[in-house]
């Protein structure tokens, strides 16, 4: 089995401290592009993940305006594997809820330490862009990530994380609007880069 490559989610993991994430800055504020990623999806993506939502530090929908859904420790490994801790953009599909709340949504996901937390375990957080009438722990969801959007920062104030929250799902839902990546949230076929369509909604 080979070392995992330096600076992965899965090397940081492995080190005797929780990495330290640089302070997110007022330049880098004014700097954000809208629009991330090449034209076209490139290695190492797309990336598919999936498992049955767990129950998470409960603080995205409450401290944060933006609830997210925590995947298993064991069904992140093909992305810790090979991405850095950082925010993504991609999209989810939660299975088993009516048909509408079933589609397949675009998604921001923070894979990291949360340092304005301080969190000591290494997490995989999804914030599907859909407003969901419930919660769905134990629900199985499936998620391709398709590309990166920023580093993973600590922030001197919440408003400040909230801030750049919000511009994460701009610039996902910007970058999604490519023909490329849109054929990941449409097509029906799993060998052609979409989502596995045959798990049936209530």
């Amino acid at each position: 089995m080979t070392a995992p490559s330096e600076n992965t989610a899965e090397y940081l993991q492995a080190l005797s401290e929780r990495p330290s994430a640089p302070l997110r800055t007022e330049t880098f504020r004014q700097t954000r592009p809208s629009t991330v990623g090449p034209d076209a999806v490139e290695p190492p993506f797309p990336i598919f993940l999936s498992g049955a939502v767990q129950k998470g530090f409960g603080r995205g929908g409450k401290d944060l305006g933006c609830p997210t859904a925590n995947l298993p420790d064991e069904s992140i490994t093909p992305m810790t594997s090979v991405c850095k801790p950082g925010v993504y953009f991609g999209y989810a599909q939660v299975y088993g809820l009516s048909e509408q709340e079933g589609k397949v949504h675009p998604m921001v996901m923070s894979l990291g330490w949360n340092p304005f937390y301080k969190n000591e375990r290494l997490t995989a957080e999804i914030h599907i862009m859909h407003e969901f009438k419930s919660d769905f722990y134990g629900h199985d969801m499936q998620a391709v990530v398709l590309g990166y959007i920023r580093p993973e920062l600590d922030y001197t104030s919440r408003e400040a994380l909230i801030e750049d929250i919000n511009t994460d799902k701009r610039v996902a839902l910007k970058s999604l609007s490519r023909e490329a990546y849109m054929k990941f949230g449409v097509d029906p076929n799993p060998a052609n880069g979409g989502f596995d369509q045959e798990r049936p909604s209530l």
